[in-house]
């Protein structure tokens, strides 16, 4: 199966675009045979901001990441997370701020490249 690369855009509540993306990689994540690695853009990037609460019964993102990063990796553009304010102290325990030339390193290396 390879590496798949999966690139969020979307905030994570709001539409069901990165609650799906999130359900997708955490499936693959979980296969032996593949690897997912996910990176956040725009406003994805708040979905690795640590200390997430969400009301009862609702998905929470911070949780569905953390599914991910048990045999993945997650990385966010430093350039939105400036744009919005977010520092590396915020995020969650295993998402780390990256760049452009990572991401750029991380789609010429994956089997498949998949844009939420």
């Amino acid at each position: 199966m390879g590496t798949i690369l999966f690139i969020l855009n979307e905030a994570p509540y709001g539409s069901e675009r990165t609650y799906n993306a999130l359900r997708l990689a955490g499936a693959i994540a979980a296969k032996d045979e593949a690897q997912a690695r996910l990176f956040l853009m725009a406003d994805a990037v708040g979905c690795a901001k640590s200390g997430q609460r969400v009301p009862t019964g609702y998905y929470n993102v911070q949780v569905m990441l953390d599914r991910v990063m048990k045999r993945g990796e997650v990385a966010l553009c430093g350039t939105c997370m400036d744009a919005r304010g977010i520092t590396e102290a915020e995020l969650v325990e295993g998402a780390r701020r990256s760049t452009m030339a990572e991401l750029a390193e991380w789609t010429l290396a994956a089997d498949k490249v998949l844009v939420f």
